[in-house]
């Protein structure tokens, strides 16, 4: 299955017949797909309008430098900032996750949005790509607030998605760039990277995205093209049911498998319930690997239900949200964040 990206604000008549393809199941948003709330909330009508209203529409939205939409939008601080209140006051960070989680999700879900790919549960422990997107360098912290971030998405109507497995924070490499190598053995990465997934999986979280990272001392493969990570240890050892979801086949780390449709292939035969093809240039070829896997659907509204999980449920309208003093409350307390890191 995948989910695929678009150009613009508005729906281009080119890009139509992608929705309705074999296989494709969802549109994965950007800040070049976004000017305002309105205009959001039309393209969205029209994506399921075009592709029917089975079909998932989902945005990285984590807050402080990964948030797509902005303006008219609470301005969320990074999760890091809430793993510095957590070692002053755990009760108050603990409480500050879930309140995040449910100001991301509520606004999301009143926007037309099913999902936003978070938390992020990697380890801060100095990767370039992953910085202050991560909560704290201590497993145990980082699970305590994923797993209150978890309750705090479900609670806004929203299925969450851990990212990314098993472990992108303790690699320098940015796999937007460059291929990422981790040298650890596997009982370390258990020990560490690993605790967070496992914790928030006991809690039912809905999906997990692979990591573009290779472990040698674990298999060949980058991890999201490995059946060790995703059937052994995901699925097997950590006992997790839900959707598995690559990362970007765009990015450089993913070049490892070869082309456009081998990656796509690579992701699937490893066990990706869904591969993200996030720019319009590669989408085309990206279908054309997915209808050539027989046994796919031929509409979103077959998919699997490991994936129809991810849609949202129905949610407060943004009037509703307006109108909720709860909300007020979470907003300004979660947004005092961004003051008392300079970043307002």
């Amino acid at each position: 299955m995948l989910m695929i990206g678009v150009a613009g604000l508005e729906l281009a008549e080119h890009e139509k017949p992608w929705l309705t393809a074999r296989g494709v199941v969802g549109v994965l948003l950007f800040a070049r797909n976004y000017a305002s709330r309105e205009q959001l909330v039309a393209l969205c009508d029209a994506i399921r309008e075009t592709g029917g209203d089975e079909l998932l529409i989902a945005v990285d939205q984590e807050g402080g430098p990964v948030q797509r939409f902005r303006d008219g939008f609470s301005r969320l601080p990074a999760l890091a900032s809430i793993g510095e209140v957590y070692d002053r006051d755990p009760v108050e960070a603990v409480r500050l996750a879930e309140e995040h989680a449910w100001v991301m999700a509520s606004e999301l879900r009143a926007s037309g949005v099913d999902f936003s790919f978070a938390p992020v549960v990697d380890l801060a422990r100095g990767n370039a790509a992953i910085g202050l997107r991560a909560f704290h360098a201590d497993p145990v912290i980082t699970a305590e607030l994923a797993q209150a971030y978890v309750r705090g998405m479900h609670l806004g109507g929203m299925a969450a998605v851990l990212k990314h497995f098993p472990g992108h924070g303790s690699v320098a490499a940015d796999t937007h760039k460059a291929q990422a190598i981790d040298p650890r053995d596997l009982d370390t990465i258990r020990r560490d990277d690993l605790l967070p997934f496992a914790e928030c999986i006991e809690a039912k979280v809905e999906a997990v995205m692979m990591a573009h990272v290779t472990y040698p001392a674990v298999d060949a493969q980058p991890a999201g093209y490995s059946r060790v990570w995703i059937e052994q240890i995901l699925r097997g050892e950590l006992g997790f049911a839900g959707a598995v979801i690559s990362d970007d086949i765009s990015m450089a780390a993913a070049g490892a498998a070869g082309s456009v449709g081998e990656r796509v292939q690579a992701h699937l035969d490893a066990g990706c319930d869904l591969v993200l093809a996030c720019f319009p240039h590669v989408v085309e070829q990206a279908i054309a690997a997915v209808q050539n896997q027989i046994t796919l659907p031929a509409a979103a509204a077959s998919m699997p239900p490991q994936l129809a999980a991810l849609r949202g449920a129905i949610g407060a309208s943004w009037a509703g949200l307006l109108n909720n003093p709860q909300r007020d409350r979470f907003v300004a307390r979660i947004t005092a964040l961004n003051a008392d890191r300079g970043n307002a």
